[in-house]
């Protein structure tokens, strides 16, 4: 059992802080970089991207709708050259300041309502996998099973990875609970963890109906704007290797 713990990092913006990345970063193996267009500056991306180097973490583009004012968890009907554009604009930009802290870019992860959106929808999804072949079509892309952007991105000859979500509510269907609905977010440490286990041996989770849903995820992701982030990290990387999963980067 081999599982990659991914987390959203980098989502400060100028003055404001969000979330402890330098702990959450002795805690993961992969860091989704947010690019600037939902979260994250210059300053932020430079100094994420050097930590991560520093310590082995492996470095993703997260990248996003053109969304500050709301986090990029704003559905969007951008035209698909646009989408395309800004995407490629992002990772590639992600890339350059990694490649000068001395990483690299090595997968690509939507964010929000971009990652959600692409999910059903072959248009926008076709945007994104279109900007990731421009750059480089042997990034992976990371996205829910089940999800479009997997035979969009194999008619374009770019890998994709599943991914699941230890502390996010899911619908019977496989889907992810829309945050507008409560209990969307999962804060408890214990149940997080529990889930997050349960992804990682059995390949399923609870859904909110109480239904058993089949994740079969390559890597599991905690949210690094949560309440307690790190707390919940640690949590999920000690009881994945209490229960003999081997944590390593998928890219």
């Amino acid at each position: 059992m081999v599982i990659d713990l991914n987390a959203d990092l980098g989502e400060g913006f100028g003055v404001w802080r969000l979330g402890d990345d330098l702990a959450l970063l002795d805690i993961v193996t992969s860091a989704n970089v947010a690019c600037g267009f939902h979260a994250g500056d210059p300053v932020t991306i430079r100094r994420t991207c050097a930590a991560a180097v520093d310590r082995g973490v492996t470095i993703g583009a997260q990248v996003s709708y053109r969304d500050l004012a709301h986090f990029g968890r704003r559905e969007m009907d951008a035209e698909p050259e646009e989408l395309c554009a800004e995407v490629l604009y992002q990772l590639a930009a992600v890339d350059g300041v990694a490649r000068a802290m001395g990483g690299r870019v090595s997968y690509v992860k939507p964010h929000g309502a971009l990652y959600n959106r692409i999910c059903r929808d072959e248009v926008q999804a076709g945007a994104v996998i279109d900007a990731v072949a421009d750059y480089d079509p042997s990034l992976p892309v990371l996205t829910l099973p089940g999800s479009v952007v997997h035979a969009v991105a194999a008619a374009a000859g770019v890998p994709t990875v599943n991914e699941a979500f230890a502390d996010r509510a899911y619908t019977p269907e496989g889907a992810l609970v829309s945050r507008r609905e409560p209990g969307a977010v999962i804060h408890d440490p214990a149940a997080v963890a529990d889930r997050a286990c349960r992804m990682a041996v059995e390949g399923s989770v609870t859904a909110v109906d109480g239904s058993s849903v089949p994740v079969s995820a390559r890597s599991i992701c905690v949210h690094g704007d949560t309440p307690d982030a790190v707390r919940l990290a640690q949590g999920v990387r000690d009881a994945l290797l209490a229960a003999g999963v081997v944590l390593q980067a998928f890219a």
